[in-house]
């Protein structure tokens, strides 16, 4: 057995708050953390992220992306759902990153305060699609030049897609919490995501959690499909 332990957490992408709570029952007993994003959020508002969040755990996924004072501000507000995650995209800079690990510090207590995760580059995007927007060069580079940037600048870990695990281990070691997305199940389609791997792959490389969404969600049994992937990461 794999002595390196990954865990799991489920996005739940709806608009619609009873759907997420039932979501969020059936796969309770396989899932570590539920993540919400922007989906949600926008929909539902923060109040109805805090009540899905009661006796949960709550990955925030709103991928904060601003002036440094403006994401400052913006963690201030979301302070109410008391997530155990939130990120903030690590191509904000430095000095956006600093900004959010100052005001965790200082609207949350060092028990209670979240995981600080700087997102890399998105899972949706190949290198033909990442270079629509950068003059050159490919997203694993840019990954890690990120991730060693946010990590120097508060950030307690990084969102990755698989394939660029082992390349932050190599450089940056066991320190930074590795959370990765563009997981799928041997057999399942990739939809959007377009750098992925296999749940057993992704722990086998060295990631603290996945995260799985419709291949769970959208499966005729969500707690079944989550399960077997739990089972997956035990090996």
């Amino acid at each position: 057995m794999n002595s390196h332990k990954t865990k799991l957490i489920v996005a739940l992408d709806t608009k619609d708050a009873d759907e997420a709570e039932r979501w969020a029952t059936q796969v309770g007993p396989y899932a570590d953390i539920i993540k919400i994003g922007l989906e949600f959020s926008y929909a539902c508002g923060l109040r109805a992220v805090s009540k899905l969040g009661e006796g949960r755990k709550i990955f925030l996924d709103l991928k904060l992306h601003d002036i440094p004072n403006t994401v400052a501000s913006a963690i201030g507000s979301v302070s109410i759902v008391k997530p155990d995650m939130l990120t903030v995209h690590a191509s904000g800079g430095s000095a956006m990153v600093k900004a959010a690990r100052n005001a965790l510090e200082e609207h949350f207590s060092p028990e209670e305060r979240p995981l600080l995760l700087a997102v890399t580059v998105l899972t949706s995007l190949d290198r033909l699609a990442y270079q629509e927007t950068v003059a050159c060069g490919g997203p694993r580079g840019q990954v890690l030049r990120l991730g060693e940037l946010a990590m120097v600048s508060g950030a307690d870990g990084l969102v990755c897609s698989p394939q660029e695990i082992s390349l932050l281990r190599s450089r940056l070691g066991s320190t930074p919490k590795l959370i990765v997305p563009g997981i799928r199940p041997a057999g399942a389609g990739n939809g959007d995501q377009k750098r992925v791997m296999t749940p057993a792959e992704a722990r086998d490389a060295g990631a603290d959690w996945i995260v799985v969404g419709r291949p769970i969600t959208r499966s005729e049994d969500p707690a079944a499909a989550a399960e077997a992937i739990a089972k997956e990461l035990e090996g």
